[in-house]
């Protein structure tokens, strides 16, 4: 089953934060668009895609937009990963015997990132590694927040434009 796409209305999450909170996107979504992330600790790409999430969570004020990742890892080495690639938005646990947020999602993949808008429908969908729909996630969270999009590919940074998730 695909991922779902712009335009489907965002299941609902609720799961335990990396701090032990039980956070929803209902709850989330009520104050701002929210970025949620899936992603695995040992994906390639999400090492490489995560930290560029990071750029965006920094970049714009916690009151126009929350990045939230969601881990299908444990506690213990989600927070690993988060100490290695330097991620300090929240992260919540997706279940690792059931899945029940990746499966709602219908990921095939990781990472798979949505926008969810504060009417909770998804606004952008991406799996994978694509540059220029990061770009686009940008330049709708710069929209948001009333800005002009933040530079999130820093100069003579070598930026790959795909890699598979």
């Amino acid at each position: 089953m695909p991922a779902l796409e712009a335009e489907a209305v965002a299941p609902e999450v609720s799961l335990p934060s990396i701090d032990g909170r039980t956070l929803s996107l209902s709850d989330l979504r009520k104050q701002t668009p929210v970025v949620l992330a899936f992603f695995k600790v040992g994906c390639p790409t999400c090492q490489y895609a995560l930290p560029f999430l990071e750029r965006i969570s920094r970049a714009y004020p916690k009151d126009k937009l929350t990045v939230m990742g969601i881990s299908q890892d444990s506690r213990e080495n989600t927070l690993e990963f988060m100490r290695t690639f330097g991620i300090s938005f929240p992260v919540l646990l997706d279940d690792t015997k059931k899945y029940p947020a990746s499966n709602a999602y219908g990921l095939t993949n990781v990472p798979s990132v949505f926008l969810v808008s504060t009417s909770g429908k998804i606004e952008l969908s991406t799996v994978g590694w694509v540059k220029d729909e990061i770009d686009k996630l940008n330049g709708m969270a710069a929209k948001s927040a009333g800005t002009a999009p933040a530079e999130i590919f820093r100069k003579k940074e070598s930026v790959l434009d795909f890699k598979a998730g």
